[in-house]
């Protein structure tokens, strides 16, 4: 999913359109771990390392929750762009800081050198990103040769890129580097460098992406909903309806300060900001590693978070899109607020295929 994502972004237009969304990234995403894992060291009986891991792996955003917001027409382009960038981007961003502190949460018994954790993520960061250059250059070019000289058909050109992606996460792992940026980097790469001759192949990677997060979140459901319900206590319900809210909802609104965002934009970025598929990944990355002191009731908390989000964001999307939509729509006639509603027609480089025009 981090590959394909990452392959969908068109560098170039993302730096003519790049306001928000790094106002999302870099203040935002920051601002929320610090929010989050303030709230969760208060309500858990849980260390400080361990209150920092929870909250970042609640912060990343799942927008295949939000397709419809991202594909409603109703919501200005400019707005579905920055939920579908933001959400494109912060999982591959959260990876080092959830490496991180997985470390320092389970290497509590032993005291551990600034320079130690420097080397550490410099390893896990730097590894990644040049394997995933590597990775994509190199496997980019040779798709793309292969394609010009006839050697390969569509199908083993789409198991081809795809395995670019395992490849890269299996090769950072393997230097010490972390293989979830090595994969975002790579599909990056990938998608910047083979976009012409690997027309319709990235959307056979997002269709199997998609595939395999329905029966991540069967899984999900089928085996970790259950026996939540055992470990239920009003500290999990109160930090899940929090995560959901202020803990998301005010760093948002911080990060778009002076943005010239009406009221009700803010609230409506602030909102749509479900959690899923990388939350349920990351926490299961935890659940893995036993010596991290809490990491039990780290998955609760994880777990009910994302079940309320499915729920609450799911019954939301429609009405509240089309009630901004109807607001934005009014605010269009007040003078100086005709920009934000771009063309309905107007081509959304990062919403999947499949979700364009509409459909």
């Amino acid at each position: 999913m981090l590959f394909t994502d990452a392959a969908r972004i068109h560098l170039r237009s993302l730096e003519r359109e790049s306001a928000l969304p790094v106002r999302l990234l870099l203040i935002g995403m920051p601002l929320t771990i610090a929010v989050g894992a303030a709230v969760a060291y208060g309500l858990f009986d849980v260390a400080l390392w361990s209150a920092l891991l929870l909250a970042a792996v609640l912060t990343p955003t799942d927008a295949a929750l939000g397709q419809i917001v991202v594909a409603s027409p109703r919501v200005p382009a400019r707005i579905r762009q920055t939920l579908n960038v933001e959400s494109g981007l912060n999982d591959g961003i959260a990876v080092p800081f959830i490496t991180l502190f997985i470390a320092g949460a389970s290497a509590t018994q032993s005291v551990r050198s600034a320079e130690y954790w420097a080397s550490f993520a410099a390893k896990q960061i730097g590894f990644g990103v040049l394997v995933g250059v590597g990775v994509g250059l190199v496997g980019g070019w040779l798709v793309q040769r292969a394609t010009a000289s006839g050697w390969m058909d569509g199908t083993f050109r789409q198991l081809a890129v795809l395995s670019l992606a395992v490849g890269a996460f299996f090769v950072a792992e393997e230097i010490d580097g972390n293989g979830f940026i090595a994969a975002f980097v790579a599909g990056m790469v990938v998608g910047n460098v083979t976009r012409e001759a690997c027309s319709g192949i990235f959307d056979f990677t997002e269709e199997e992406g998609q595939l395999l997060a329905l029966l991540t979140f069967m899984i999900f459901g089928g085996t970790f909903v259950g026996p939540a319900f055992d470990e239920l206590t009003w500290e999990v319900v109160v930090y899940a309806v929090l995560s959901l809210t202020l803990i998301r909802m005010v760093p948002v609104a911080v990060a778009l300060a002076g943005a010239g965002l009406r009221r009700d934009t803010v609230l409506f970025v602030g909102w749509f900001g479900p959690r899923g598929l990388a939350s349920i990944v990351f926490g299961l990355l935890v659940l893995e590693t036993a010596d991290i002191p809490g990491h039990e009731e780290i998955f609760t908390a994880v777990t009910w978070t994302v079940l309320i989000s499915v729920f609450a964001h799911g019954l939301s999307a429609v009405p509240l899109s089309r009630l901004y939509g109807r607001r934005v729509e009014e605010a269009a006639r007040e003078p100086g607020m005709a920009e934000m509603l771009a063309p309905v027609e107007q081509r959304l480089r990062w919403v999947p295929h499949h979700l364009r025009d509409g459909e």
